[in-house]
């Protein structure tokens, strides 16, 4: 999302309106003439006064209907739920929300790998495209229209993110503008639903976020809207508690940026918890709550996930890639090591370079680390050439981890000669 909320700040520049979706002059501009009436008209609207006549998004019919659906997609058990929302689409078929569903399916395929696979580009790109196509004819048949506002928001953005992960810059930028545009309109929906509060709440804290980390780009927050970081956490704890479409999104964003930006492990434990446990076969959440408990000194859970973790990779169940063996290899790697059980720790640290070498990520935290613990054991066993061997490694591989860089550098000068 932050580099989603880059291209926001960047979209000030004049982007060609040749890049967009629409091939069609005349329905193009009808659509910017909308986006720019959302920019320099927008109101507040009371909830009363909005017609929600035909919107699935509060319909409890459909949120009954797709509760399994969306468990089962957040479980990673992506056919099941993908059925579902083509049950949907049959029902709706000129409805832009089954088909941000089956592109949302799509993108948590990609996560697990950290963006890395590319196998679900394209029918993520299309669903994305047909969802846009879709919310753009409905907010052209009625320009308050909030629920298409909505979808083109969330499906702008989402591609803006994939492009940017894939270098796409021009792509990113454009649907990043377009995005911003619709969540402006969206939030005027906020009464009626926390769903809507979704973009605003992550606008309102990254906004901020980037100012204070990202000096440069300062001048160009002067185009944008003020954010507000406490704001924007609370309207995230928000949707999280009450959303029913965007409550899991929401809960994954507050316990990153409570983890990663806050610093605030201890907040971001039991959001993490939560998703592990609910979504036991969601190989992100089963990770990143592996990783706190590893940071918060929870060893016993930490052995515990790490070896389900290896188990589902194993049995190849989906979500399970090299990545999330890397984590849970390294930390029980740690974890023998400091049990004094050193044939385990060091198969499992192996593992971790292994994993890491198949994504081409040596360079990454825990194998560099991997190769320093292994280096310590070899001079523990009084292997001092094999621990030579690990320390080059270390030397070689760890560029941005100076403590490492150096130990591995003074343990080669002392032992030279040997």
């Amino acid at each position: 999302m932050k580099k989603v909320l880059l291209f926001f700040l960047g979209s000030f520049l004049l982007v060609s309106n040749s890049w967009g979706q629409t091939t069609d002059p005349k329905q193009q501009a009808a659509i910017d003439s909308v986006i720019r009436h959302m920019v320099i008209d927008s109101i507040d609207v009371t909830p009363e006064a909005i017609d929600t006549e035909g919107w699935l998004l509060l319909d409890e019919s459909i949120k009954n209907e797709l509760s399994g659906a969306v468990n089962n997609l957040y479980n990673f058990k992506y056919e099941r739920a993908e059925r579902q929302f083509r049950s949907l689409r049959r029902r709706y078929p000129g409805h832009p929300m089954p088909y941000f569903l089956m592109g949302l399916s799509q993108w948590w395929k990609i996560v697990p790998t950290n963006i890395l696979a590319k196998q679900y580009d394209h029918a993520f790109f299309a669903y994305m495209d047909t969802t846009i196509q879709y919310g753009e004819k409905m907010l052209l048949q009625k320009k308050n229209n909030y629920e298409a506002a909505f979808f083109l928001a969330a499906a702008h953005g989402f591609a803006a993110r994939l492009h940017s992960e894939r270098k796409n810059w021009r792509k990113a930028t454009l649907h990043s503008r377009y995005a911003l545009n619709f969540m402006n309109k969206a939030k005027e929906a906020n009464g009626l639903s926390p769903e809507f509060m979704f973009g605003e709440a992550l606008y309102n804290y990254y906004a901020v976020w980037i100012g204070q980390n990202y000096p440069l780009l300062r001048p160009v927050l002067l185009f944008f809207p003020d954010g507000n970081k406490p704001l924007g956490l609370n309207q995230l704890q928000q949707v999280a508690n009450n959303g029913f479409y965007t409550g899991v999104e929401a809960k994954f964003f507050l316990m990153k940026i409570l983890a990663n930006e806050e610093n605030n492990q201890m907040g971001a434990y039991p959001i993490a918890r939560y998703l592990a446990y609910t979504y036991p076969d969601n190989a992100y959440f089963q990770r990143f709550y592996a990783r706190l408990t590893f940071v918060t000194g929870s060893l016993g859970e930490t052995e515990r996930l790490s070896l389900d973790i290896l188990n589902k990779l194993n049995r190849k169940m989906p979500g399970y890639e090299t990545i999330s063996g890397r984590y849970a290899a390294y930390f029980l790697g740690y974890i023998y090591q400091n049990r004094k059980d050193l044939v385990k720790a060091k198969n499992y640290y192996q593992q971790t370079i292994a994993f890491a070498q198949q994504t081409d990520e040596s360079n990454s935290g825990y194998a560099i680390h991997a190769y320093l613990n292994l280096a310590r054991i070899s001079h523990q066993e009084k292997d001092i050439k094999q621990a030579k061997v690990y320390y080059n490694q270390v030397k070689e591989l760890a560029d941005d981890d100076k403590a490492a860089e150096k130990e591995a550098k003074t343990y080669l000068r002392k032992y030279r000669k040997a």
